[in-house]
């Protein structure tokens, strides 16, 4: 790093500091404007706190080593620019008629409120043990590997950057609420995107062009069917992404985290009316088509690189795991000045990945668990208790941090796996809620727990048989181990969706006037007249090149 890489930077930490600084002035009286920026944002602000969110080091890291050691399988999961656009077309207009705060609120008005329990017991902790300790782990990994640093005053360096990271991004989360997240996402997304950018041109410059990377690519076999790297599309015989398995797993991982889960949606909810809310998943959804570019390849382009021998200051470029290829990018590949940029952009996509976390999980808490035990508490002390479960999620993730440490690798591939059993679930619960009336509290309760119950059935098997290599075969070892974990995923949708009808066949239905609006049969010739007076041809116009870029996307991959 030289003097001008640390201007840059202090001239991004003072920018910062001014959004902080602003939002503070902005008078936040209620929980409301804490966690939904008092419902009045607008669509860029959506769009990028969406991106900006969903963007964090399991990207900097998984996916550009996912891309230098596969190529492009993980793709699916990132070109889902079409996902979002449900969210925005099908979702959008239920979550803002019923003008909750959180996702388990929502499965309270159509279903009970065991319903929300269930769903916000799981959702947080699936944060503390995943998405706030992975992304502080790997944040810390990042900057180990940029500024080349082992030790400071005698400490491990890892350990410096990751707390030094969540108790920066914890201050402004904490004393900012959710307006600190959007605002601060319009400034992080574009230095994110134009750092990301400048790797990708000076990578492919650095290789001697795309077709070299292709050639590099199209040489390594993935397995023994005749697949390369460069394929998209894979044998169905392929044990780790078999093709059918693939396109199921993917859009069920992918319905779940983009339409139901708290830590996206929530931007969606912060939307001053339904028009922009839309409109601001339609901008996420055209950011989302760049993780595969800004990521995924700069990972195949490292690898190329390595295997080609490539020069850089008379140095040949050498990669040491597939994970270090981002930050080795950076590192070895940028001048003074662009890498002070490009370590902005790794800062703002870690320090907007992790305030979205912790305003997410504090809202889950202080509505659906405090507020409920509660219910006369006085906004103020729900602003108070909503910045103290900041303070105790960030703790938490930290604790979990060591644990994390083992994950190595395999951090991209364990983060999917887990949210493969967290995801079908939750997605029959919300998907059949909306569909169809007919559909019990009991049945999407039930659904619920199958869901839970089934996916920490499989997730406690891969930890015993993992360690237990001599266990002998079973009926269970094949089914909850050996099964691949992509098609584990759509069965465990389907076994969901299954029991989720069966209970409802038996059970009660909601009174009409609770589900109201709540799903397509029951929504109102006035509400439907609403929804359609939200959008107009523009609208239509970029949805339908959203889905142009991904069909051709797949052709050229294929």
């Amino acid at each position: 790093m030289f003097t001008l890489d640390w201007i840059v930077i202090g001239l991004f930490a003072l920018m910062l500091i001014a959004i902080v600084v602003w939002v503070l002035k902005q008078k936040q009286k209620t929980s409301g404007d804490y966690f939904l920026a008092g419902r009045d944002a607008t669509w860029i602000a959506i769009g990028a706190s969406i991106f900006a969110s969903n963007i964090g080091s399991e990207h900097l890291i998984g996916l550009a080593g996912a891309g230098a050691s596969s190529g492009m399988a993980m793709a699916h999961w990132e070109i889902q620019g079409w996902m979002v656009l449900i969210l925005g077309w099908v979702f959008v207009p239920f979550y803002s008629r019923s003008m909750v705060y959180t996702m388990p609120e929502f499965l309270e008005k159509r279903y009970n409120k065991e319903s929300r329990t269930i769903l916000s017991v799981i959702s947080l902790v699936s944060y503390v043990l995943t998405k706030v300790a992975v992304t502080v782990y790997a944040g810390g990994l990042v900057f180990k590997e940029v500024f080349g640093i082992e030790y400071i005053w005698g400490i491990d360096f890892f350990w410096i950057a990751a707390i030094g990271l969540v108790v920066i991004t914890a201050l402004y989360t904490v004393v900012g609420g959710m307006k600190s997240v959007l605002y601060t996402s319009v400034l992080q997304t574009p230095i994110l995107l134009l750092g990301s950018l400048i790797i990708l041109v000076l990578g492919l410059k650095a290789v001697g062009g795309w077709e070299q990377v292709l050639e590099a690519c199209r040489a390594t076999p993935v397995n023994e069917y005749g697949d390369t790297m460069t394929n998209l599309i894979r044998s169905n015989r392929d044990s780790q992404y078999p093709w059918l398995g693939v396109l199921i797993g993917s859009s069920i991982i992918g319905f779940w985290y983009w339409c139901t889960d708290q830590y996206i949606v929530q931007r969606v909810l912060s939307g001053k009316n339904e028009t922009q809310s839309r409109r601001g998943a339609i901008f996420g959804a055209y950011l989302k088509l760049t993780p595969v570019f800004l990521f995924m390849i700069p990972g195949m382009i490292a690898y190329a690189m390595a295997k080609n021998g490539v020069l850089l200051n008379n140095e040949q470029f050498v990669l040491s795991s597939a994970d270090a290829a981002f930050p080795t990018l950076v590192a070895k590949l940028l001048p003074a000045g662009l890498k002070g940029l490009v370590v902005c952009g790794i800062l703002a996509a870690l320090m907007s990945s992790l305030a979205s976390l912790f305003n997410s999980s504090s809202m889950l808490f202080t509505i659906d668990f405090y507020k409920k035990l509660k219910p006369a508490a006085s906004e103020k002390t729900l602003l108070y208790v909503g910045r103290v479960a900041t303070v105790v999620v960030v703790v938490l993730g930290i604790l979990w941090i060591p644990v994390m440490k083992s994950v190595g690798s395999v951090l991209y591939n364990y983060l999917q796996d887990v949210q493969s059993v967290l995801a079908p679930g939750i997605a029959a619960a919300f998907l059949l809620g909306i569909c169809s009336k007919r559909i019990t509290p009991k049945g999407g309760m039930w659904g619920l727990i199958t869901g839970f119950v089934i996916g920490v059935t499989r997730l406690s098997a891969k930890v015993f048989y993992s360690s237990h290599l001599t266990a002998g075969d079973s009926w269970f070892k094949y089914l909850f181990y050996d099964v691949n974990w992509l098609f584990f995923c759509g069965g465990m949708l389907l076994f969901c969706i299954l029991v989720i009808i069966a209970v409802s066949l038996f059970t009660v239905r909601a009174p009409e006037a609770q589900i109201k609006g709540l799903t397509f049969s029951s929504t109102t010739a006035e509400q439907r007249l609403a929804t359609r007076n939200s959008w107009n041809r523009w609208d239509v116009m970029h949805s339908c090149i959203i889905l142009g870029i991904t069909v051709l996307f797949y052709i050229y991959f294929w």
